[in-house]
C-alpha cells in the first residue's frame, strides 16, 4: 500500500440501509457493503424508525468487517473514519456516529462527520472521474427535494428546497393510495412503463416567492381526491395511468426548475443525486433536456443513488484535504442543513 493513499472508511446508517465502505483516494471505491431493511419495514408501509436503529446495532459491526475484508485492508492501513451525522432518523444516526467514534478512538485515526446530502452529490465523482465543480446538481430522494449549485468541494449554494412532501415521499404516499405498497418510487417507475402519462391531469406547483423551491403536497392532494372521486362515481381507476401520470407531474417540475436554473446559471454541467435519480422517466427526461441545451449530463448508478457509505467515503475525502476533523463530542443532527457545520 503506498503511503499517500488516503483510505477513508466510511459508516452510514442515516435511515434504513446499515453500509459501510472503504475509499481510497476519494474516487475508487475498494468495498462497498449494504445491508437493507426493506423487507422489514415493508410490512408498515414505510420506515418505523426504533426498528431501523435496533437493525442498525445488530448488523453495524458485520457490514464494517465486511467492508474491510472486501478491500483486502485493516484499521492500519485506514486514514480516517468519515460518518454520516445528519440529516436522518435520530436514532438511526446515532448508531453510525457511536460506532465511528468508537473506532476513532480505539484505532487513534482522525474523525469526520459527513452532511447526508454532501454524500449524495458526492456520489456522481465515483464513476464521472472528470467531474469536477463548478456544477448544479438536482437531489431527489425520500426526505430531500435539493437544487444546489455545487460551486467547490464542500460548497455549496442552495438555491431551491422542497417546502412540505419531499419527491421520494410523494412517490410512496401515492403509491400507497393506489395500492402498490412500499417502497413507493420503484414499483410507481416500473408500473407507469404500462400506463399513459396524459391519461389524467395533475397540477404542477409553482411557489410564488422562490422559482426554484418545489411543492409536492398539493400534487399528492390532487392524486387522492382523484382516487376519492372515482370511488364515488364507480369510475374504475387505471392503476397505470395514475401511476404514470403523477409520475410525469413530478418529473416535469423537477425538469424544469433544473434547466431554469443551468440556465440561468450559465453552468454546462448538470448532476443529480438521491435515490429518485434512479427513477427512469426523470433520467430520460433530464438526459434530453440537457442533450438540447448542450450541457453535460451526470448521474450515478441506482446503486450510488440510494443510501450507501461508498459516497460518504467520497465526501468525507474532500472534508479530510481540507483539514476538517471532528471531535468525541460529535453528534447526530436529525435535521442539519447543507452547508451548516457541527
Amino acid at each position: 500500500m503506498e503511503k499517500e493513499d488516503v483510505i477513508i472508511l466510511a459508516i452510514e446508517t442515516s435511515c434504513d440501509e446499515t453500509a459501510a465502505a472503504v475509499v481510497r483516494n476519494g474516487r475508487e471505491v475498494c468495498s462497498n457493503i449494504i445491508s437493507s431493511q426493506i423487507a422489514l419495514h415493508t410490512v408498515y408501509g414505510g420506515v418505523v424508525p426504533e426498528i431501523a436503529s435496533r437493525k442498525h446495532i445488530e448488523k453495524i459491526n458485520q457490514v464494517i468487517e465486511e467492508a474491510l475484508k472486501s478491500a483486502d485492508v485493516t484499521l492500519n492501513d485506514i486514514s480516517a473514519i468519515a460518518v454520516t451525522y445528519g440529516p436522518g432518523l435520530v436514532g438511526a444516526l446515532l448508531v453510525g456516529v457511536s460506532t465511528a467514534k468508537a473506532i476513532s478512538l480505539a484505532a487513534g485515526l482522525p474523525l469526520i462527520g459527513v452532511h447526508h446530502i454532501e454524500g449524495h452529490i458526492s456520489a456522481n465523482y465515483i464513476e464521472n472521474k472528470d467531474l469536477e465543480p463548478p456544477f448544479i446538481c438536482l437531489v431527489v430522494s425520500g426526505g430531500h427535494s435539493h437544487l444546489v449549485v455545487v460551486k467547490d468541494y464542500g460548497e455549496y449554494e442552495i438555491l431551491g428546497r422542497t417546502r412540505d412532501d419531499a419527491a421520494g415521499e410523494a412517490f410512496d404516499k401515492v403509491a400507497r393510495a393506489i395500492g402498490l405498497g412500499y417502497p413507493g418510487g420503484p414499483k410507481i417507475d416500473k408500473v407507469s412503463k404500462e400506463g399513459n402519462p396524459d391519461a389524467i391531469h395533475f397540477p404542477r406547483a409553482k411557489v410564488v416567492d422562490s422559482v426554484y423551491d418545489f411543492s409536492f403536497s398539493g400534487l399528492k392532494s390532487a392524486v387522492l381526491n382523484y382516487l376519492n372521486s372515482c370511488e364515488m362515481k364507480g369510475t374504475p381507476i387505471v392503476q397505470a395511468d395514475v401511476a404514470a401520470s403523477f409520475q410525469k407531474a413530478v418529473v416535469d417540475v423537477l425538469v424544469e426548475h433544473s434547466m431554469s436554473a443551468v440556465q440561468e446559471y450559465g453552468l454546462k454541467r448538470f448532476a443529480i443525486a438521491g435515490g429518485v435519480a434512479s427513477n427512469s422517466c426523470l433520467r430520460e427526461a433530464l438526459a434530453r433536456e440537457c442533450n438540447a441545451r448542450g450541457i453535460e449530463f451526470f448521474y450515478p448508478s441506482p446503486i450510488l443513488c440510494t443510501d450507501n457509505a461508498a459516497m460518504i467515503g467520497v465526501a468525507g475525502y474532500y472534508e479530510y484535504c481540507k483539514g476538517v476533523r471532528h471531535g468525541f463530542d460529535l453528534n447526530a443532527h436529525p435535521n442539519l442543513r447543507l452547508g451548516e457545520r457541527a
